[in-house]
């Protein structure tokens, strides 16, 4: 799971350098493209910050995971240990 989260804010982070890179862009190039530099600059730093957020997720999940992992681990030795 931590690695699909991983993975989704890497994708996006990528699509915010690109939108923070379309700020120095001319509209001229595509035609129907928003000119606005304003614009790109705000959806580059909602990506990042939602990249950001999707990151510590990921994070976190990764940590539950593992205390989940060596809490059964030990509770199987445990049991070894018993018998």
């Amino acid at each position: 799971m931590a690695r699909n989260l991983y993975i989704l804010a890497g994708t996006l982070l990528l699509f915010a350098l690109f939108s923070f890179g379309m700020t120095f862009v001319g509209s001229g190039f595509q035609q129907g493209l928003p000119g606005n530099g304003s614009l790109w600059k705000t959806t580059a730093l909602f990506l990042t910050v939602g990249g950001l957020i999707v990151a510590l997720l990921g994070m976190m999940t990764a940590m539950f995971e593992q205390v989940d992992r060596r809490a059964r681990e030990r509770q199987a030795k445990a049991r070894r240990r018993r018998k």
